[in-house]
């Protein structure tokens, strides 16, 4: 099942990417749940609700260059491929290892060739050196809006990221990082995002 240019929809993407293989063993019964689930090292797989409210606020196009910061089980990071088809690209980021380890093994065998992983450096959020991206999405939440993460959009790029409780969708309008349109979109609950 590899990813071609053809356009997938969001419930395609859901279809082909079973959350179940990117849930440890003890939580597979649970795959079909709408809820958080716990993944080890203090982070949870977001329930699928929450992931398909992000998806379709982040609206990803084919062909799109993608930055999945927080990747977690990897699950989102393989949605996100799906999404952006063979001509994309998605990083996923995590800062743990154990996780990262276990995202790969999980996308192996997926046939979607547009996605990679990468380790989190401490001190920086995101990929600065593989920027610019033209969607971020970050599932981790901050205590403000990150100007290092506004500054990895180019401009016209979207990023959907939880603020303060409050899931934000930030466009990017121009070339300062404080050129943005930010939208809101209701009361949202995960793990704090770290940088060092």
């Amino acid at each position: 099942m590899s990813t071609s240019d053809d356009e997938v929809t969001l419930a395609e993407a859901f279809a082909r990417v079973p959350r179940q293989r990117f849930l440890p063993e003890h939580q597979q019964g649970w795959a079909g749940s709408n809820i958080p689930l716990e993944i080890g090292c203090g982070q949870t797989n977001s329930q699928p609700s929450t992931v398909a409210d992000m998806l379709s606020l982040l609206g990803v196009e084919p062909g799109q260059s993608v930055l999945d910061l927080g990747s977690g089980s990897g699950w989102t990071t393989a949605l996100l491929g799906m999404l952006v088809g063979g001509r994309g690209r998605v990083i996923g980021v995590e800062r743990h290892r154990e996780l990262l380890d276990s995202a790969i093994i999980a996308c192996d065998g997926l046939g979607i060739e547009s996605i990679e992983f990468a380790e989190a450096v401490a001190g920086t959020l995101g990929l600065p050196e593989r920027a610019p991206f033209d969607r971020i999405l970050v599932s981790a939440e901050a205590a403000e809006l990150p100007s290092s993460l506004v500054e990895q959009l180019r401009v016209g790029g979207v990023m959907v990221i939880p603020v303060s409780g409050e899931m934000l969708r930030v466009e990017r309008t121009g070339k300062a990082a404080e050129d943005v349109s930010i939208t809101r979109h209701g009361r949202y609950r995960f793990v704090p995002l770290i940088e060092e």
